[in-house]
């Protein structure tokens, strides 16, 4: 018996160290609106590679000439690059269109939140960037789901 609660005292911390994390991750309908797709067109800002998921931040400019800051939301960096892409594959000031998923919370402060599924480069390469086995739609994005 005392052996149990010496190793329960000694996992304890451990539990507590790690639990931050399970905390952290979303499922896609937590977060984004399947009944609001978004198509954005605009120039790269800045690329956040980190856990658990990407972010590539983007103005779009509007039809009225305003400009908006987009943040989209990509799968893990583990993900992406299984799938082509690195950190180094969007450079600030690349020109793309990404197609996505708006947030619920459409107040846009301080950028409008999307969930994007794939992004096409000016050169008409175009990659899945969005999270998989999350609730997202299966919108023909993931080749995962053509299997």
């Amino acid at each position: 018996m005392r052996t149990i609660r010496l190793l329960a005292l000694m996992l304890l911390p451990l539990a507590a160290l790690y639990s931050w994390q399970a905390k952290g991750h979303h499922a896609f309908s937590a977060e984004f609106d399947k009944e609001a797709p978004v198509s954005l067109e605009g120039v790269v800002t800045k690329v956040e590679w980190i856990n658990p998921h990407a972010w590539i931040h983007l103005d779009v400019t509007g039809e009225d000439g305003s400009t908006v800051a987009w943040m989209v939301e990509g799968g893990t960096p583990n993900t992406l690059l299984r799938g082509g892409v690195n950190k180094n594959s969007v450079p600030i000031g690349t020109s793309i269109k990404v197609r996505g998923y708006q947030a619920k919370d459409k107040r846009c402060v301080p950028a409008c939140k999307a969930n994007g599924r794939d992004l096409t480069f000016s050169d008409g390469r175009k990659v899945f960037m969005g999270s998989s086995g999350t609730g997202a739609p299966k919108d023909g994005s993931d080749p995962r789901d053509r299997r």
